[in-house]
This record gives C-alpha cells, sequence and structure tokens, in this order.
C-alpha cells in the first residue's frame, strides 16, 4: 500500500533534489550536457559574486525585522483576542484572512496601494494631508520597509492563530496561584504565559524564518523591472528571486542549483541555532 506514495516522493522529490544537487557542481545551462566543474559554483557565489551578496544583506534584514514584529505582533493580537466571545471570534477571522487570500492578489493589491500614479492609495491619502508624492516602488529606502510591511500584514494572522492555541492550553490554576499571591496581569503574562510558550514561539519563529527566507511573488509582482528581478539597484533582491533571475532569465541552472542549495544550507543552520537557544532558555 505504500508503494503509489513511495515511487511518487521519490520521482517528484528525491530524485530532483538529488538532481539539483549534481547540477550544483555543473555548468549546466539546460541546452548543452552538464560538465562537472567541482566547486566553482560555489566558489564563483561566495568570493566574486556582489550580487549574492547584496540578495544575503537584504535576505537576513528583512528577516529580522519580518519575523520579529510578526512575533510580536502575533503574542500581542493572541492576547488581546484568546477569549470565546464573538467579538474576539470576528477579530481572529479578520487577522487570519490574509493567511489565506491568494498571495498574487494580495501582491496585486499592494502594488496598488503603493503605484506612483493618482489612482495610488498610499500618495492619494498623504496628499489629503498636502504631502508631495512618493516614489514608493522607485526608491531603493522604500523597498524593504513595504515588504516588511507585507509580510506582517499577511503573517500577524496565522501566528496570533498558533499563540491563541498555546495560551488556551496553559491550565488556568497557574494563573489562579499567581492572583491568590498578588501578581497582576503583566506579572502573569512575564512569568506564566512566555516561558509555557516557549515551544509554540519556537515553531513561529522557525516556520516565519523558513517563510522569509523564501520570498519570491512579492518582489517578481511589485518589484520587478525590464532588467532585473530585484527592482531599482536590486533594493529588493533576495535569495530566491535571485535564484530565479539566474536560473530561468539567465538560464545558468547549475549556478542557479548552487544558490539553491546554499539557501537550504543558511535555513536548516539558522534552524538549528534557533532551536538550540530555545533550549538553552528552556533550561535556565
Amino acid at each position: 500500500m505504500l508503494v503509489p506514495f513511495a515511487v511518487l516522493f521519490i520521482v517528484f522529490l528525491v530524485w530532483p533534489l538529488l538532481n539539483s544537487l549534481w547540477f550544483a557542481f555543473t555548468n549546466y545551462n539546460g541546452v548543452k550536457p552538464p560538465q562537472w566543474v567541482g566547486l566553482d559554483n560555489f566558489q564563483r557565489l561566495w568570493f566574486e559574486d556582489e550580487r549574492f551578496r547584496k540578495a544575503i544583506a537584504n535576505s537576513f534584514i528583512y528577516v529580522v525585522a519580518a519575523v520579529t514584529l510578526t512575533t510580536v505582533l502575533s503574542l500581542v493580537l493572541a492576547v488581546a483576542f484568546r477569549g470565546t466571545s464573538w467579538r474576539d471570534r470576528i477579530m481572529r477571522t479578520l487577522f487570519f484572512l490574509p493567511a489565506v487570500t491568494s498571495t498574487i492578489a494580495v501582491a496585486l493589491i499592494w502594488r496598488w496601494i503603493f503605484s506612483v500614479e493618482e489612482f495610488g492609495l498610499a500618495n492619494t491619502v498623504i496628499g489629503w494631508f498636502g504631502i508631495e508624492r512618493v516614489q514608493w516602488l522607485a526608491s531603493p529606502g522604500w523597498t524593504i520597509p513595504i515588504l516588511v510591511l507585507m509580510a506582517v500584514w499577511g503573517g500577524c494572522g496565522y501566528g496570533m492563530v498558533i499563540f491563541v492555541a498555546g495560551i488556551n492550553a496553559i491550565p488556568e490554576e497557574h494563573y489562579e496561584s499567581a492572583r491568590l499571591d498578588g501578581a497582576n496581569g503583566w506579572q502573569q503574562f512575564w512569568y506564566i504565559t512566555l516561558p509555557q510558550l516557549k515551544p509554540v514561539t519556537t515553531y513561529v519563529v522557525i516556520t516565519g524564518l523558513i517563510s522569509a527566507f523564501q520570498l519570491f511573488e512579492a518582489i517578481y509582482i511589485i518589484f520587478r523591472a525590464v532588467s532585473s528581478v530585484g527592482g531599482v539597484q536590486d533594493s529588493g533582491l533576495m535569495l530566491v528571486p535571485y535564484l530565479y533571475d539566474m536560473g530561468f532569465t539567465k538560464f545558468q541552472l547549475g549556478y542557479a542549483s548552487a544558490i539553491a542549495w546554499t539557501l537550504f544550507i543558511i535555513i536548516f543552520v539558522v534552524s538549528m541555532i534557533q532551536i538550540r537557544v530555545t533550549r538553552a532558555l528552556k533550561e535556565l
């Protein structure tokens, strides 16, 4: 009974992964047969490629800002709307809707919001206060803040639902004992809620890290220029858009495979560090 699943798993997952690993050590361009080049792709990637360094820097800035803000806001919303009243249920539903909405549709809406044209919502609003139009999508300094705003808006609802489940799983007896000892609301949150939520927080942070490192659709739809997928001056260039650019625009598929495996190693290392830090804090 496991054979059909095993065959599909090997054909559509294991084999492509192993094939991409082989391509990472070749100069494959999709036309000519791949030729073995050893570690040349990785050497070029880390020591010669300025765009890759730009993508790495942008990715880490975006990941730190987006994951931190999303996690904090998710926890705040979970504490505010963890009840069972209709108000809390409606608010949770409203905040969760972006998580189940089409990513392409959401990106198009944000593109309309920050459009420099007269119909752009952001410029229309600031125009009411006599402020001149801002070149939101053509200004390198606004690229990552806009992407972070989109990530927080779209991800805090999902994190909120996870945190609500974690908070509701904490035994009420802990809070009753704390109240009898004279603990106020902040002390209950700091000494009971936060420590009990460490496993949930680890899950939210790690899934957020993985999702943030794999950002692609928003950059491709909102900031894609004719000559570069990373927007103006590569201000929005990150690892997955760069992988796409090298693999499917310039057809350097071997080099793109090296970028993909580098991304895998980065996500794996960062996730392991996060898990180890969480375990160390739990033992304190």
